[in-house]
């Protein structure tokens, strides 16, 4: 869906104010823009996120986004784009408590939009989800126009997130860009979290312990590495108009291939053990990426063996200098 062909060109320059920036995908994108010449400030309550993520050259206020300090920033900051990565993530705490879950992630950005628009900030990128917002799918992949039928608060929470950012592109002129992630991994991804398969797999078996798959395993995903978001997010820097793009690899992965994968990246010999699987799990999962690719220029995604490798080395080496 887009409301506008993608602008000939983009300033050199912009001055960013990005929500989660200490977090794992938000740290990732602090870095592209730093070292494209950005100014970015960044949001971070450091609730999932961590401070040393945050690097040199970025300034970072501690703030919930939900609050009146964060709103007064970026209505202040003199910001003209504003990367909103922030969220309550966990699907499952959003099942058990989805009044805690619309407060941080449609409130909460409502805070933000509200400043945005006092402030005079040109375009929102918004951290939305190719996962969850689709629910069980009719077609695979799913391409963006695909039916939205979430079937988690969460999800929900994102699609009510992206009619607003519609609202606000047609009352108020702010151009949106809505990226649906797939189920991303990497570098820096938190292995303590309900999400992130990729990194609890790989501290459970550098720790030496043995991970547990829910049900079957053969339930998929579509797994794309955090470079390819970071790609995506600074395709869609600077474009007009409101738009939505997958960013996915639009290749289903099954949770045992996605541990064999990770057991060849480790040289580790270990079978895992499979518990009961999960009430209302969706069984397939899988986004077609082609729009962005053709619209914005936006490079194929990577390997998926390239990128689980790339990972498994990155957590050995954190393991072995902590």
């Amino acid at each position: 869906m887009s409301a506008s062909t993608p602008s000939a060109a983009s300033p050199a320059t912009h001055s960013v104010c990005l929500t989660g920036g200490a977090g794992f995908i938000g740290s990732h994108l602090v870095e592209a823009f730093l070292s494209r010449g950005h100014e970015v400030t960044i949001l971070d309550d450091l609730s999932t996120g961590r401070a040393e993520n945050v690097p040199d050259g970025a300034t970072l206020h501690e703030l919930d986004i939900r609050g009146e300090e964060a709103a007064k920033v970026v209505a202040d900051g003199g910001f003209d784009v504003l990367v909103h990565q922030a969220a309550q993530m966990d699907v499952r705490r959003s099942v058990a408590d989805p009044a805690f879950d619309a407060d941080v992630n449609v409130r909460g950005t409502l805070n933000l939009l509200e400043a945005a628009r006092q402030g005079g900030v040109r375009q929102v990128l918004f951290a939305s989800t190719g996962g969850a917002i689709y629910g069980e799918q009719d077609v695979y992949p799913a391409d963006e126009s695909h039916p939205t039928r979430p079937v988690s608060p969460y999800g929900v929470a994102k699609l009510a997130v992206e009619r607003y950012l519609y609202y606000y592109h047609h009352e108020h002129g702010l151009d949106a860009t809505c990226l649906r992630y797939a189920n991303v991994y990497g570098e820096r991804q938190n292995p303590f979290g309900e999400a992130g398969v990729v990194a609890i797999f790989l501290h459970k078996l550098l720790g030496g312990d043995i991970p547990t798959i829910n049900g079957d395993g053969l339930q998929t995903r579509d797994y794309v590495h955090v470079s390819d978001v970071v790609a995506a997010n600074l395709g869609a820097l600077g474009q007009s108009g409101f738009r939505i793009y997958n960013v996915g690899t639009g290749r289903e992965t099954s949770v045992v291939e996605l541990y064999d994968h990770l057991r060849d990246a480790l040289d580790v010999d270990r079978p895992a053990e499979h518990g009961p699987g999960k009430p209302g799990e969706q069984r397939r999962s899988v986004i077609d990426p082609s729009r962005i690719q053709a619209e914005l220029k936006v490079a194929p995604p990577r390997d998926l063996r390239q990128g689980l490798g790339d990972t498994a080395h990155w957590f050995r080496a954190r393991r072995a200098t902590a």
